[in-house]
């Protein structure tokens, strides 16, 4: 992409960043783990300063990602889950990684159970939507357990109608990158693909579907027989999988229930109710940059239909962007960086998967997405998060329009994939700020760099940029006025 060599050669990064660089991955998250205790710890021992904000965004609010997933979405959930009833996931499966701390300053990694575990008065649903991984779910709530947070049916349900998820599925997935060879798609291998596929192509398995051992033995070697006709290279012992969910079948039960039904209730009965998104709207099946997308649609439309909420119940929805940009995986990626910027940025905003560790690409702000994702979900609230990570660069870039091949000028987001590897951005050029943001807890407080470029992307995007991402902690957020 033309636009990659524009940006990349336009700034050079500071050297102040440089000494993350020497660092051990080990040591460096060493750091990370005593800034964000540290941060923790002020936020359980100050007053709850923005409790009249939380209060605002009404009985139904929706968190989604805004670009192509890994935007610190688990961070703003966190901080809301804890003034919610109910926190609900909506769609997507453990390849969505949203990590959360505790009042104490411990990590948490979660994949498939929503964020509001933490909260004890929160109870919390894995929607319709949701393709589950039964030995992963048990993985992940085993851990749970052991760093004392308690966890039953009354804490955390999940929908009869959600998909499950099979080891078959992750066989299939592998099978499937290895066919596409020099095209690969760049899949987290997690089976998340086949899972939504089984879905589409009505052979797939329903959580409600293990409390009738007969019919669904059957299903399931239904299931595996169309997965072997399909790969002459596939593997899989179906009898010891039965016999295996035999014993999975026993454990989930209690916390299978009627989710649609349960939540639609509990809305009526005025309970608050938060959506935590997974992934991102440019990884959506229908708006992303397919084919290098997820398997579902990380949309408002995706919420709807993955908790059976309808769609006049949200007052609030809420755009999760980072203040750059990032993306795990093949696909194009119009505003990408490279060398050493690329790198410092990196390093210093810890940009790793959560699920697969992989080292995210980085790139400038990319308003044309932006407007995109906030036209198709009608955000009403932007979150932008990892500002911190942008103090000391002389300079800052925000895509505002692209140019096409042809040399026409857009602010359009092209659905053909050879068109977007192709286009050069237009950006607009901003200085940047010197000053450590990541004490800063008031708008007041920011200086005037950091201020002007958030006005900046208010300006281009129609949406109040409210909440500020400062800091890894919980505390770590500047409410706009």
């Amino acid at each position: 992409m033309s636009a990659v060599a524009l940006s990349s050669a336009a700034v050079v990064a500071p050297r102040r960043v440089s000494w993350q660089k020497r660092l051990s991955a080990s040591s460096r998250a060493r750091v990370a783990r005593r800034v964000v205790a540290k941060a923790t710890a002020e936020a359980k021992a100050s007053p709850k300063k923005h409790q009249a904000e939380w209060n605002s965004l009404g009985s139904v609010c929706a968190v989604l990602g805004s670009q192509w997933g890994d935007e610190g979405k688990g961070k703003l959930v966190d901080i809301l889950a804890q003034e919610y009833d109910i926190v609900a996931r909506c769609q997507g499966g453990a390849n969505a990684g949203h990590t959360i701390y505790d009042d104490e300053g411990k990590k948490y990694a979660l994949h498939l159970v929503p964020s509001g575990i933490l909260n004890e008065k929160a109870k919390c649903v894995v929607g319709n939507g949701v393709v589950v991984h039964l030995p992963g779910m048990f993985n992940e709530i085993d851990t749970l357990e052991k760093a004392g947070v308690k966890i039953d049916s009354s804490r955390l349900v999940i929908s009869d109608r959600a998909h499950m998820l099979f080891d078959l599925h992750k066989e299939i997935d592998g099978l499937r990158e290895a066919e596409l060879s020099g095209n690969k798609i760049g899949t987290t291998k997690r089976g998340i693909g086949p899972a939504y596929a089984s879905k589409a192509t009505r052979n797939g398995i329903r959580v409600g579907d293990v409390r009738n051992p007969e019919a669904f033995a059957q299903k399931l070697r239904t299931l595996a027989a169309d997965a072997a006709a399909r790969f002459d290279d596939f593997e899989y012992d179906v009898d010891a999988e039965i016999e295996a969910y035999k014993k999975y079948a026993e454990r989930i039960t209690p916390f299978i229930a009627d989710t649609v039904h349960m939540i639609n209730e509990e809305h009526k009965a005025g309970k608050r109710v938060l959506v935590e998104g997974a992934n991102a709207t440019m990884l959506d099946l229908d708006f992303g940059t397919y084919p290098f997308v997820t398997s579902s649609n990380p949309s408002l439309g995706g919420v709807c239909s993955g908790l059976g909420l309808a769609p006049n119940k949200f007052e609030t929805v809420i755009g999760v962007a980072k203040a750059y940009t990032t993306r795990v995986g093949a696909g194009p990626y119009p505003t990408e960086l490279f060398g050493e910027l690329a790198d410092d940025l990196r390093e210093k905003g810890y940009e790793y998967g959560t699920t697969t560790g992989r080292p995210r690409r980085i790139g400038w702000l990319d308003v044309v997405a932006l407007n995109y994702a906030s036209a198709i979900n009608g955000f009403t609230h932007l979150n932008l998060t990892k500002l911190d990570v942008l103090s000391g660069l002389p300079e800052l870039k925000i895509a505002t329009a692209y140019k096409l091949g042809d040399g026409t000028v857009t602010n359009a987001f092209p659905s053909s994939i050879e068109e977007l590897e192709k286009v050069e951005c237009v950006y607009e050029t901003m200085p940047g700020w010197e000053e450590d943001i990541s004490e800063m807890r008031d708008w007041d407080e920011l200086p005037a760099g950091c201020k002007a470029y958030v006005e900046k992307i208010e300006e281009l995007t129609g949406v109040e940029c409210r909440y500020l991402g400062v800091g890894p902690g919980r505390d770590a957020i500047v409410v706009k006025p």
